[in-house]
């Protein structure tokens, strides 16, 4: 039989091979009596029994020695997804981080609350418990902080000490974040290149599921597929109102569905806040019923959607940079940065507050090495990756904007072309029941007839659906239902078309 493990033994940290495991334990046990089960005839129940008790013993051997193996919930979602998944870390060394850093966050929160318990703590600056409470321990030895009262069972509830305070207020002055604890900059790089888009090579199939909601001839779509699986950028241009912006935001649901990304990283000292709700759509994973939660998910990490950043006219070239704010000193990722491992659209190419050569300039070497150069508040420059699908998309001819420096590096070039007078027709059959109207290909016949043909008006993809909205809105206020009449056409003509 195995020896007894002593208790200051099971809980030093060793390793599984220096200290008899419970379930090697439980293993020879069952080898020295599978002989005396066969003869019993053991009932499958039972052997049930076993099993779901042998995976119990794991359990709990793992929780008391402290091993780091992701569980099968962590490995099942890692296949579904990527190769990278965030492991809960089990001690400091695996977070990459100085215990100073995440004792000025535990600081400046306890300062910000008043008082908090260690379970709270931990949550706020997104570690473990076990690593959270002996930095506490060690804050309580060093009279930083004390121990308010007594919370659930091996937990405190923590205030700071006068001088704790002051230390605290230090910490704030020169930043004023106290969130969750940074992750490093070498781990993100290893996170990025793991789920990058050129890891990716989306199908036919892929393209017709990520546009099945858009009219789309099978010419621009082959032509799309190649330029998506470069994971390079690629101009879309063409006339206004031919869907070149919708093509881009949709261009993502091509790739997997979701990423890993940090909610900030460290560089230097310096915190940078990655994770960003309004650009960012969060998925969190499903949570098991239980008593146990085996999602050991490394809390820093946040499980978003693929991201697509779309940005327009407001552009300028401070969004290209690390941005600090004056009064908190926390410091916000450019959008390049927020936009990897997914698609950032450029739309309206040419007409952003900054000039287009500005921006070519900044972005020439990251389109072609894939890795960018930032400026940090202190000074120093670092290198971050510069991985994502960027799409520019303009009303203007691209040879009239850039250069052939420039346009060398974005190797796709897809015109976005009037749709035939047959898919115009197939737009407004596509898009009448969503508004609400039954079809009427008479009245489609009229409008052709009389408002396209005659004044050689050319066909766009956004007009069978802004007509359409005309005369819904038309029918509403005269307390009508809507429907596709030619008197209606001649009404939503007349209103659209006044200055056109």
């Amino acid at each position: 039989m195995a020896e007894t493990i002593p208790p200051d033994v099971a809980h030093s940290g060793f390793e599984n091979s220096t200290v008899p495991s419970l379930v090697g334990a439980r293993a020879e046990h069952t080898s020295e009596s599978s002989h005396a089960a066969e003869q019993a005839a053991v009932g499958s129940g039972e052997a049930s029994s076993d099993a779901r008790l042998d995976q119990l013993l794991h359990r709990i051997n793992q929780l008391r020695v402290g091993v780091a193996t992701p569980p099968a919930a962590v490995e099942r979602a890692a296949q579904d997804e990527n190769v990278f998944f965030p492991v809960e870390p089990s001690n400091w060394s695996a977070t990459q981080l100085n215990e100073s850093e995440v004792e000025a966050l535990c600081m400046k929160f306890l300062l910000a609350c008043g008082s908090a318990t260690g379970i709270e703590v931990a949550d706020q600056v997104k570690l473990p418990f076990k690593l959270v409470e002996g930095l506490l321990h060690q804050l309580k030895t060093d009279q930083m902080v004390y121990y308010r009262g007594t919370s659930t069972m091996g937990d405190y509830q923590y205030q700071l000490t006068d001088m704790g305070r002051e230390r605290a207020r230090r910490f704030s002055e020169h930043c004023a974040y106290f969130g969750s604890a940074p992750v490093s900059l070498s781990d993100y790089i290893d996170s990025v290149g793991a789920q990058s888009l050129t890891n990716q090579h989306p199908t036919a199939e892929d393209l017709r599921r990520a546009f099945n909601d858009l009219l789309l001839n099978k010419r621009i779509l082959d032509r799309l597929g190649p330029a998506i699986n470069s994971g390079r950028g690629l101009f879309l241009y063409g006339a206004p109102g031919n869907g070149k912006t919708s093509i881009a935001e949709r261009v993502t649901s091509a790739f997997g569905a979701y990423i890993w990304i940090p909610r900030t990283i460290v560089v230097d000292g310096e915190i940078i806040r990655l994770y960003d709700p309004v650009n960012h759509d969060e998925a969190p994973l499903e949570q098991r019923e239980g008593l146990v939660n085996d999602n050991k998910v490394d809390a820093r990490w946040v499980r978003i959607r693929r991201p697509t950043i779309v940005v327009g006219g407001e552009l300028t070239m401070s969004a290209l940079e690390v941005t600090v704010n004056s009064s908190t000193s926390i410091c916000e990722a450019p959008l390049q940065l927020k936009s990897n491992c997914g698609i950032l659209v450029i739309d309206d190419f040419g007409r952003q507050r900054m000039s287009t050569d500005e921006l070519l300039n900044r972005w020439i070497v990251p389109l072609e090495k894939r890795y960018d150069f930032l400026n940090l508040p202190n000074g120093k420059k670092v290198q971050v990756p510069f991985d994502q699908l960027i799409i520019f998309s303009t009303n203007l001819q691209p040879k009239d904007l850039v250069d052939d420096a420039f346009l060398r590096r974005i190797p796709y070039k897809i015109d976005v072309v009037d749709p035939s007078e047959q898919e115009f027709r197939e737009l407004f059959e596509m898009m009448a029941p969503r508004l609400g109207f039954q079809y009427n290909d008479a009245a489609v016949d009229y409008l052709i007839d009389q408002h396209y043909r005659p004044l050689n008006r050319p066909f766009r993809c956004c007009q069978p659906r802004d007509l359409l909205l005309q005369i819904r809105n038309h029918c509403l206020y005269q307390d009508q239902p809507p429907e596709m009449t030619p008197e209606n056409f001649d009404f939503a003509v007349a209103n659209y078309f006044a200055i056109m």
